[in-house]
């Protein structure tokens, strides 16, 4: 069974080397969508053996299944991976071993990532394993189009999970992370309110059988129970959740700055963009207004 790896980059220096020295076991064709990078990423890669395209970036969504209609793929599987992911040898091996003996009714595999955080592995607060659709047989699977927190979804066919180190190791540092989820929260806000006003297309909720049970249910929290919640309640709530029902006190103090900045923090500015925004948009009377204000206010076009 032959596997062919897409890897999406912007300014991935510091992680794609790495990235790709983890997939030469088991890699036989690499792809690498770059949006535009003005660092060596491009190089690095190109000198590694990868296949560069170019696109220019709007969602993780859309570059992804811009990346399964484009490239020139001729593998049986497709396996996503993100430039600071690393692959370890006991999941390389399971890959290399198990693929080909895999029915013809199982078209994806899921895959348990790690996160390691200031050079520490975050075991708790619900982080570890998250279960995600990392692997699917060519043509089986697409990417759900939203504006955030997207997932492979399979066409047909069922998944099965494989052990084995699947790590997320980002070298930036917490300046790089705030940033980052500050983007993020504005992208979440996007997808709260189309889900409150539908200004443009939406996927339907996330089925179990497309994706991980892990991340369908997640979901199902998230948009039925989380989002439901006044603004104070919800980030706090899910704070401690995380940080005492969950343990998250036994990661350690790089584990109370993850846990505060990704459930507390992060969670309380996508609310408070989310009032920010519709301020705006709940005066205004129609679908082109409210996409219209969006557009301005956000900086991002639909």
């Amino acid at each position: 069974m032959t596997i062919a790896i897409v890897i999406l980059t912007y300014n991935e220096a510091v992680h794609i080397g790495r990235c790709l020295a983890s997939i030469s076991p088991i890699a036989s064709e690499i792809y690498v969508i770059d949006s535009g990078s003005t660092d060596e990423t491009v190089d690095i890669a190109r000198a590694a053996g990868a296949h560069i395209l170019t696109n220019p970036f709007v969602t993780q969504a859309q570059q992804f299944q811009w990346a399964l209609d484009n490239a020139p793929i001729s593998t049986d599987w497709v396996m996503r991976l993100d430039a600071d992911e690393i692959i370890e040898t006991d999941l390389a091996t399971a890959i290399a071993t198990r693929l080909y003996s895999l029915p013809s009714d199982i078209c994806g595999v899921n895959l348990r990532r790690k996160l390691i955080f200031m050079g520490r592995w975050i075991q708790y607060g619900g982080r570890y394993p998250v279960t995600l659709l990392r692997i699917w047989r060519r043509g089986k699977a697409r990417i759900e189009q939203r504006w955030m927190d997207e997932h492979a979804l399979l066409i047909e066919g069922t998944a099965t999970t494989f052990e084995g180190g699947f790590a997320d190791v980002n070298l930036n540092n917490l300046t790089f992370f705030i940033d980052k989820h500050n983007r993020y929260a504005t992208r979440e806000a996007i997808d709260l309110l189309n889900q409150k006003y539908m200004l443009f297309d939406r996927e339907a909720a996330l089925d179990k059988r497309a994706t991980s049970a892990a991340a369908s249910g997640k979901r199902w929290l998230k948009e039925n129970i989380y989002n439901r919640m006044p603004i104070w309640i919800g980030s706090l709530s899910y704070f401690l959740y995380r940080y005492l029902a969950q343990a998250g006190f036994l990661d350690g103090r790089e584990g109370l700055i993850y846990h505060f900045l990704q459930a507390g923090w992060y969670r309380f500015l996508v609310a408070a963009k989310v009032l920010e925004l519709d301020r705006e948009l709940s005066v205004l009377d129609s679908e082109a207004d409210r996409v219209a204000a969006l557009e301005r206010l956000t900086g991002y076009r639909f």
